[in-house]
């Protein structure tokens, strides 16, 4: 077995990779740049080598820097994780000319998976159904545009080298066509380098299942069943689970027999995803071939009890699979839900800052077994920066069936608490709680269809208001009952009775501006709530200084987030996010009788929802703008972000010009 790997990469996946080598008793050697000095993955290795500054071309992606850190620690083997330059086939030529073991495909496989257009072609002839559309790249918006009136909208453009939802517009008027050309291929270059741009059909209400491939180098490959991708936002996944809920075993048959077939066209060694697009009537068609761990092997390895780096580590070395397909059972159900920094707010816009407090999901909480795997790479105090994705982790739950996986993701997203950034925590428990969801009625529309272009934490519907009431008049009981207790031992130097401490059992809690008249007591270590015409019976440990409320409502489970904020109580659960004030009837009568405080309308001014970089601006002094039309672009992160008008005007002054650099909530334009 290999003596030392070097880790080409950073964060969560850094950290997993360097997790499976030290339990195969291998040296572990991170590379790290300037901004990454202190992250995870530097403390977890055996040895670091810093490769360079913060811009990824000068570090993560720079070969040069990677060589030079191998030489320097003698490293035999590499593994690239995902993205930098796991899929660059002459990364692995390098290191081969150095007598270093990539630990992934071999280069020809990485050329023609890593090839849009080329992994099409070599379906078609290894057999494998491909959605209908043109495979040479495109000449120009004009081709765009007679080629997307042949295949009939809505289409598809889509970038040749292109990945991680980057480079892909989806088109459904022809109006459309020329804008959308552009920005993909700009996109295109700017990620990838490469700007050719290809046009498929757009599968409507499409399912995303993929299906994870082992090959070795002495003639076995096998497939490990599928993973359904289908929630996705601009098309990069946010939420996975193994098995689909969607597949049958027939359907898996024949699609592993696909799968399989096109590993052995190219040659395949090692670990891979080929990726499918599924209608309605599941018939399935080949997307693309990432060659690669994916990020969402996790559930994967959850259901198949394999770890798929040590797999791929083991292939590297030269081993045989210690397996065959008839070996291969999925057992129970994983979700995995990946949680970044993001605003839902500003339509999912990333979020940098200090992670200021930090508490990933306990195992358990007030008897609650919550089976859950954290794959992360960060620790509180770390610094989310503009140079990287914005991925924070993968939070990742299983079970014995889908509805137990789903539960054990609802109670650790409740309990996992981020403060400094945005983030997309209470979006993903939405989602989890979304009827449609739980019925499995997946597409990779359904953001699109259910939530739109952003997600508005307090009008999110929350199923149970009264619960949530009750919760915080237990919770504000206890804060109280904790603060007389402190004050009459201060004031006269005894601890009194409980008897002695007077609490006004009559209360009204104000939540997101409706009032609740509730009333509680307390007894044999519960705390009785009445809300309206219901009652509710509380246990629970909770103190003052725990932002995570943890306890039993009725004797049903519960988990959420509660903590004071000034004069009022800041609540989070099921997705909602809710501003809840308690205080004596009287307060609440003159509270109501307080005018409503109108907020200021900006609708007038465009100002950057992040930093990053001006790139156009679609508009001009004096022009009149209708709602909704764009109004500038703005790339961050290797993405490009459209800003639209919030209502009609005409543009009275643009203050930056394209190529301009952009902080967060600088003013680009104004409109009167």
């Amino acid at each position: 077995m290999f003596k030392s790997i070097l880790v080409a990469n950073r964060g969560e996946i850094a950290c997993r990779i360097i997790r499976s080598a030290r339990r195969l008793g291998i040296k572990s050697i991170a590379v790290y740049s300037e901004a990454d000095r202190g992250a995870l993955h530097v403390d977890m290795a055996s040895d670091s080598v810093c490769i360079g500054p913060a811009q990824a071309s000068e570090s993560y992606l720079n070969m040069d820097a990677i060589i030079e850190a191998i030489e320097e620690t003698g490293a035999e083997a590499v593994h690239p994780g995902y993205g930098f330059l796991s899929e660059n086939a002459t990364f692995a030529e390098r290191l081969a000319a150095a007598d270093v073991t990539f630990i992934g495909p071999g280069p020809d496989a990485i050329r023609k998976m890593g090839d849009k257009i080329e992994s099409k072609k070599l379906a078609q002839a290894a057999g494998v159904p491909t959605v209908p559309g043109y495979s040479d790249p495109l000449s120009g918006a004009a081709e765009a545009k007679k080629l997307a009136g042949d295949i009939g909208y809505p289409v598809m453009l889509k970038a040749s080298a292109g990945g991680g939802g980057k480079g892909m517009r989806l088109v459904e008027d022809p109006a459309k066509i020329e804008d959308a050309f552009k920005s993909c291929v700009a996109e295109a270059e700017s990620s990838f380098g490469d700007g050719r741009v290809f046009i498929e059909k757009f599968i409507t209400t499409p399912r995303h299942i993929e299906i994870q491939v082992l090959a070795d180098s002495h003639g076995h490959t096998l497939h490990l069943g599928e993973r359904e991708c289908s929630i996705q936002r601009r098309h990069q996944k946010v939420i996975e689970e193994a098995p689909s809920p969607f597949v049958t075993e027939k359907m898996r048959a024949a699609m592993g027999e696909q799968a399989i077939a096109l590993s052995e066209a190219v040659d395949y060694v090692s670990a891979g995803t080929v990726e499918f697009i599924v209608d309605a009537d599941r018939n399935f068609y080949f997307l693309e071939m990432n060659t690669r761990l994916q990020v969402e092997h996790p559930v994967t390895e959850l259901v198949t009890g394999l770890d798929l780096v040590e797999q791929m580590i083991r292939i590297a070395y030269g081993e045989e699979l210690a397996f065959g397909q008839d070996d291969i059972r999925m057992e129970g159900w994983a979700m995995e839900s990946r949680i970044y920094a993001e605003d839902p707010m500003r339509g999912f816009l990333p979020s940098i800052g200090r992670l200021v407090r930090y508490r990933e999901p306990v195992t358990s909480a007030f008897g609650i077994t919550k089976n859950v795997r954290m794959d992360g790479g960060i620790n509180e105090g770390d610094e989310i920066n503009r140079f990287y994705d914005p991925m924070i982790a993968k939070l990742v739950t299983n079970g014995d069936t889908r509805e137990e996986a789903i539960r054990h993701m609802c109670w650790a997203l409740d309990e996992y608490y981020i403060r400094g950034v945005a983030n997309n925590l209470g979006f993903l428990s939405a989602v989890m709680h979304h009827p449609r969801f739980q019925r499995g009625e997946l597409s990779t529309n359904f953001i699109a269809d259910e939530f739109g272009e952003r997600f508005i934490p307090d009008q999110t519907e929350h199923k149970d208001l009264d619960l949530i009431v009750a919760v915080t008049g237990a919770v504000h009981r206890i804060a109280e009952g904790k603060l007389l207790g402190l004050q009459s031992r201060n004031l006269s130097g005894n601890i009194m009775s409980k008897q002695d401490i007077h609490l006004d059992d009559k209360k009204v809690v104000v939540l997101n501006g409706t009032f609740f008249p509730i009333v509680t007591s307390d007894a044999n270590g519960e705390i009785a709530v009445r809300v309206r015409d219901r009652n509710f019976r509380i246990e629970t440990d909770w103190s003052p200084r725990s932002p995570i409320f943890a306890g039993a409502v009725n004797g049903e489970p519960i988990s959420l987030q509660i903590e004071k904020e000034g004069s009022h109580y800041s609540v989070q659960h099921t997705g909602l996010t809710a501003h809840a004030r308690v205080m004596s009837p009287l307060a609440a009568e003159m509270l109501g009788r307080m005018p409503e405080k109108e907020a200021p309308d900006t609708s007038g001014q465009l100002t950057s929802p992040m930093p990053g970089l001006l790139v156009s601006l679609e508009v001009e002094e004096g022009q009149d703008v209708k709602i909704g039309e764009p109004l500038a672009v703005i790339e961050a992160m290797k993405m490009e972000n459209q800003l639209f008008a919030e209502r009609d005007g005409v543009v009275a002054k643009i203050h930056l010009t394209p190529g301009d650099s952009l902080d967060v909530g600088e003013l680009i334009l104004e409109l009167r």
